[in-house]
This record gives structure tokens, sequence and C-alpha cells, in this order.
């Protein structure tokens, strides 16, 4: 029995592996492309909703420097465009899922690396209006 067990954890282990890279059907993807499009567009609202919030609430409370509001205007955008991004690569990873082995990693590693671009672009542009 020992001497099965082995060989049946690495089999296991390739039937699991190998269909984590099979596509989905087309409709199973485009119903979870269209949930992720949903809710990204819900989130980056939500985080609109909440950065104006913050704006107005430092705006109510400048104290005759600009500097808070400057603040609270660069996290704001910021919060909006990490929310963005967020979305954006839930959908992408999403669409990914219609692709089998390398094209389904080749496109999740582009999703990933579109995503870390966008996030850098928005500290970057953050940190600019701090200044």
């Amino acid at each position: 029995m020992q001497k099965l067990l082995l060989p049946m954890i690495g089999i296991l282990a390739t039937v699991l592996a190998c269909g984590c890279n099979s596509a989905n059907s087309p409709a199973a993807v485009a119903t979870d492309v269209a949930a992720a499009r949903q809710q990204a567009a819900t989130e980056v609202t939500d985080t609109q909703k909440e950065a104006a919030k913050n704006v107005d609430s430092a705006a109510a409370n400048v104290d005759g420097s600009s500097k808070d509001l400057n603040d609270a205007n660069a996290k704001a955008a910021y919060d909006v465009a990490v929310a963005q991004a967020d979305g954006d690569h839930s959908v992408a990873i999403q669409q990914c899922s219609a692709l089998t082995g390398e094209a389904q990693k080749s496109c999740k590693e582009r999703a990933d690396a579109g995503y870390d671009q966008a996030k850098t672009h928005a500290n970057v542009t953050r940190l600019s209006k701090l200044q």
C-alpha cells in the first residue's frame, strides 16, 4: 500500500497542476468577465465617493494653508487610480481564463505586469502632487 502512495500523490499533483491552466467555457468566461466589470465599476464608484468626502472634509478644515487640501486631493486621486487598476486586473484575469496552458499563463503575467505598472504610475503621480 505504501508503495502505491507516492506514485498516486505524484499523479494527483500532475492532474491538479494541469487543471489549473484549463480553459473555461466561453459562456462561463463571459459571465465571469461581466461580473468582474460590474464589481470593478462598483468599487471605483465607492472609492470616488469616499475620496470626494475626504477632499470635502479637508477643504472644510483648511487653515489658511492649502497643503492639507493638496494632500487630500493627491490621496483621493491615488485611491481612485488603484481601485481602477484593481478592477482592470480582475477583468483581465477573468479574460485569461478563456485560454489554456502557456497562453493562459502568459496572459496572467501580462495582466499582473499591467496591474503593477498602473499602481506604480498612481503612486508616482501621488508623490508628484505632494511636492
